[in-house]
């Protein structure tokens, strides 16, 4: 996933001043990074407060501009504008997410309201708006690149989809609404991260049964980075949690970390979300029908590739019936193991990860555990570089000189086929209790070139399982295509190539965002790259033929459940957001009816149960879009194939094109023509259902 608080900022020389405070002077490090070591928390308020002030200061100037409004004098200067704003934002975003404390978490709450306060006044400005109404009429005549167009349409949007044309009440509670969801969407996410950070599994000598060597060198460093030196503990990371699922033989255990990990969010103590989520809703439902739409789904996706729900429940529907066929017959085949093994029980939902991985083993000679030897993370990391290589030219060389907000970030100066500076990429891959879980990409420094060249400055935040102190970490293939994922968005962000800071990097349509990290993790599991980086960590020694041959194999396996847990969490967002706010009174009565209605297998969660669903409560920007994935993937599989189909799936042709209309362009085209200037024709949607093994060439009809 992207994140996206932070927008564009500029050299700390732009702005300096000798106040104490770091956040607002010229910043004398490498590349002009943030020195975070100098960076307070109580540093952030006073920081915030001069940034609005300058930004409001810039607005006005606009406004007081009595010259008859033009591209630059308007879009421009709206570009230009903010750029301290967004510099301390940036900052305070990455460690509020990366490296939390109880202060910034304070901090976060007052600077919400503050934010939907200031950004309040200037998205909704009568006399901004009516500036580039007119310029956006005037368009034909003014002769603008096709960049400065796209921009001019893309800001009236950004305006007008804001609420700007409204009249003056209903401007005065659309800004009341923003203010109450930016509180909301902040509760929301500090919520989870303390239910996250307040349980923990200890696991004695006997409970280790089935847990590999580096599952529980992974667990004694949780616990020592919790005060708990010399134990072993189940934390409520992802990469914690469902790898012991898959391994642990201790069907009680199972349960208990099954049952907390999916009650995050809900478990009606102080940090519970119900509440929460019927808020939201409500007020989003309210500012859509202010701004004329009759849903937030109608409103969101008006503004995205899919344009209409119907759509997106189109696609989501189409993938689901083949899906939820092949997890029925996966569980029967699930539930003979255990008679088969003399079980006298049902299979639960915390039972399938342990029983599916039995069975991969029996149908295809696989386990996770074979291969996690061979994924060390450094590996992972040189063959994500390495790739990028050979597609794009690009080099990473690391740097000590930098500062990081944790010594466990990594720095690389990131260089073009030329030799030149093209980036600095942060790596911080290991989960610890001040970082919200997940992973995700984001930004220091975004591309633009419109005073002057400004390269980007990127981020990668996991939440990998650190290994023991003689053992690196070692990646499942999930966490290992989660690496590839996420480095698929930093090179959407560094190998920007735009003038425009709002059209930067990832500054596209949500349901577009996800193509290039998610097209960038067919690399991982491709032999051209396993065969040369999948080593075993002890010996060295590649990654042998006969288990390669088998992990290639069973890369489909268990595709059933995958896409179900997916696709009725899409769903469910879809219908939060498109049934009547008010008649959702009970978030549990609403979730189980919406299951029901879907056939949603017992057996199986859904990815992410509502109350723990930070993509679409914790902001907005995937509310209505958690579709936007598997939209993406209908586009990354058949994007991949133009590599196949040249023989080469580092074809140089074909890596231009990619380059040049996917990862360079940023939001400066639209984004059905950038993929057809790419790849010829529009995307064909049965390329998602052969990719994941649901769909048989025959019935590709």
């Amino acid at each position: 996933m992207t994140d996206s608080t932070t927008e564009q900022t500029v050299s700390a020389a732009s702005f300096p001043h000798d106040s104490g405070n770091p956040l607002l002077e010229a910043w004398k490090t490498p590349f002009e990074t943030p020195p975070f070591a100098r960076i307070r928390p109580e540093h952030f308020l006073p920081a915030f407060a001069e940034a609005f002030a300058a930004h409001d200061a810039e607005i006005a100037a606009i406004k007081a501009n009595k010259v008859e409004p033009t591209f630059e004098n308007t879009v421009a200067a709206l570009e230009r504008a903010g750029r301290l704003l967004t510099r301390v934002s940036a900052v305070f975003y990455d460690l509020v997410g990366a490296h939390s404390s109880p202060e910034l978490l304070e901090i976060e709450s007052e600077v919400a309201l503050l934010q939907a306060r200031h950004w309040n006044r200037i998205s909704m400005d009568a006399e901004i708006y009516a500036r580039l109404t007119r310029l956006r009429e005037n368009a034909a005549a003014l002769k603008l690149t096709g960049e400065q167009s796209r921009l001019l349409e893309r800001t009236w949007i950004r305006f007008h989809r804001a609420g700007a044309g409204l009249d003056t009440a209903a401007k005065a509670r659309m800004a009341e609404i923003n203010e109450r969801l930016a509180h909301l969407a902040t509760s929301f996410s500090h919520n989870l991260l303390g239910d996250e950070q307040d349980w923990v599994l200890e696991l004695g000598e006997n409970d280790r049964d089935g847990l590999s060597d580096s599952f529980v060198a992974a667990a004694k460093a949780a616990a020592a980075e919790r005060g708990l030196a010399g134990k072993a503990v189940v934390t409520l990371s992802r990469s914690s949690v469902e790898p012991f699922l898959q391994s642990s033989t201790r069907r009680d255990l199972r349960e208990k970390v099954y049952k907390a990990f999916t009650a995050r969010g809900d478990n009606g103590n102080g940090h519970d979300n119900n509440a929460t989520i019927g808020d939201i809703l409500k007020l989003r439902e309210e500012a859509a029908k202010l701004l004329g739409y009759d849903s937030f789904a109608a409103y969101s996706l008006a503004d995205s590739m899919a344009k209409t729900p119907q759509n997106v429940r189109d696609l989501l529907e189409r993938v689901w019936k083949p899906a939820r066929a092949r997890a029925m017959a996966d569980r029967d085949a699930l539930q003979g193991l255990i008679t088969e093994e003399g079980g006298n029980f049902r299979l639960a939902a915390w039972d399938w990860r342990y029983y599916a991985e039995k069975l991969r083993q029996r149908r295809a000679n696989f386990d996770d555990a074979a291969i996690k030897p061979y994924l060390a993370l450094d590996n992972m990391i040189d063959a994500a570089f390495d790739v990028a290589r050979r597609l794009f030219g690009l080099t990473f060389n690391e740097r000590k000189d930098i500062p990081v907000w944790h010594p466990d970030v990594r720095v690389w100066e990131v260089k073009d086929a030329q030799g030149r500076h093209k980036a600095l990429f942060y790596g911080d891959y290991f989960a610890r209790p001040s970082k919200r879980s997940g992973a995700w990409m984001t930004s220091l420094r975004d591309q633009e070139r419109l005073d002057g060249e400004i390269y980007p400055v990127i981020l990668n935040i996991m939440n990998f399982s650190r290994g023991a102190e003689d053992q690196p970490c070692l990646l499942s293939p999930d966490d290992a295509r989660t690496l590839f994922h996420e480095f698929g968005h930093a090179l959407h962000g560094m190998l920007s190539n735009v003038t425009y800071p709002s059209l930067s990097g990832t500054s596209v349509f949500t349901d577009f965002v996800e193509l290039p990290s998610q097209l960038y993790e067919h690399w991982q599991e491709r032999p051209e790259v396993l065969q040369t980086f999948a080593r075993h960590y002890q010996t060295n020694e590649p990654l042998p033929e006969d288990l390669l041959k088998r992990f290639l194999a069973a890369r489909k396996f268990n595709q059933g459940f995958a896409t179900v847990e997916f696709v009725s969490s899409a769903l469910l967002d879809l219908e939060f957001h498109t049934q009547k706010a008010a008649s959702i009174t009970d978030v549990h009565a609403f979730e189980k009816r919406e299951l029901e209605k879907i056939g949603m297998p017992a057996e199986i969660a859904m990815r992410h149960r509502p109350q723990q669903f930070g993509h679409i409560f914790s902001g907005d920007h995937y509310a209505a879009g958690y579709y936007s994935y598997m939209w993406s993937e209908v586009m990354d599989a058949d994007a991949f194939g133009a590599f196949e189909e040249a023989g080469d799936i580092f074809d140089p042709k074909v890596a231009k094109r990619l380059h040049d209309d996917i990862y360079s362009s940023g939001g400066s085209r639209d984004p059905e023509e950038a993929y057809i200037a790419f790849r010829g024709r529009k995307p064909e949607p049965d390329a998602l259902l052969r990719g994941r093994g649901l769909l048989d060439e025959s019935e590709a009809a």
